[in-house]
């Protein structure tokens, strides 16, 4: 470790945060990609073939890093969070193609909170009331945003499908995030972002002989665009998770409406209001609360 006060180390306390900050950014990114790709090709084909590109990309990685087969407990959990993380953003998707990114993300936002009490409940993790606070005040953001963004628009019934569908992402995704802490536990970022997707895309796959197609040269742009971004998201969300415990990090989930506010302005003209800024206020004033509450955890990934 570097003993120079202006550096920073892996091993830093913020380093879990600055790691999952970084993902989640990134993942952003990716979802802008992956709703121009579902709007082109429809949200099943955009997931499928994500999760094939990503297999491909990691899987040289992998054996290069001295890839060793995962144990059956691992495997186990690597089929689980594939199958949860399939559905929830196939869900996801199919709803962002009917609603702006920044309502679709904010929508998505009550699975940090969600996940904070499965966490203590599922790993036995304590909720302390910095995090408690510092959630609220990233959901009280959220609800900010959602209302201004809401207020606005028209309710229509498509609108209405998408709302659900990504609440039931949400719920998935509360789920995931859980397993995504067990599974950091058990095995390293690379093990973790390779099993994943390939577990995503058997689980799609078993229905391409009836709802496959081949997307247009764009749209596998975009989809190559979104796995790229999704398989270095996975490393390093993978990492800051085995590194600190998951209600000091869920916060930092807020800050992806950040991201899809700006995305969704520069790809698809959606404007950045009021509200939008107001929200964006509490949600980084929550996530500056829970950061002091970091606590590295001595692992080996």
């Amino acid at each position: 470790m570097s003993s120079g006060s202006g550096s920073f180390h892996r091993d830093h306390p913020a380093a879990p945060f600055a790691a999952v900050t970084l993902g989640i950014a990134l993942f952003s990114v990716m979802d802008a990609l992956m709703k121009n790709a579902s709007i082109a090709a429809g949200a099943y084909n955009a997931m499928l073939l994500r999760s094939v590109f990503g297999t491909a990309l990691m899987f040289p990685l992998w054996k290069w890093r001295g890839g060793q087969w995962p144990d059956r407990a691992a495997m186990k959990l690597h089929a689980l969070r594939g199958a949860v993380s399939g559905a929830m953003a196939t869900s996801f998707f199919w709803g962002l193609v009917r609603l702006p990114m920044a309502e679709g993300i904010a929508l998505s936002f009550i699975a940090p909170l969600i996940a904070l009490y499965l966490a203590s409940v599922l790993l036995g993790e304590q909720v302390g009331k910095r995090a408690l606070i510092a959630s609220l005040l990233g959901l009280a953001g959220v609800l900010v945003i959602a209302a201004g963004r809401l207020g606005e628009g028209q309710f229509s019934r498509d609108a209405a499908w998408g709302i659900g569908s990504i609440l039931l992402s949400a719920v998935l995704y509360a789920f995931n995030l859980i397993l995504q802490r067990k599974q950091a536990q058990m095995a390293g970022p690379i093990e973790v972002a390779l099993f994943q997707t390939v577990f995503v895309a058997l689980f799609l796959g078993l229905a391409a002989p009836w709802l496959a197609a081949v997307p247009g040269t764009r749209a596998l742009v975009d989809i190559f665009g979104g796995a790229v971004l999704a398989m270095i998201s996975l490393m390093v969300i993978s990492w800051g998770y085995g590194r600190a415990e998951a209600q000091a990090l869920l916060p930092i989930e807020y800050t992806a409406f950040v991201w899809a506010a700006l995305m969704g302005w520069w790809m698809f003209a959606e404007p950045v209001t009021v509200a939008t800024l107001l929200g964006v206020v509490l949600i980084v004033i929550g996530c500056w609360i829970a950061a002091p509450r970091v606590h590295i955890e001595e692992t080996a990934l």
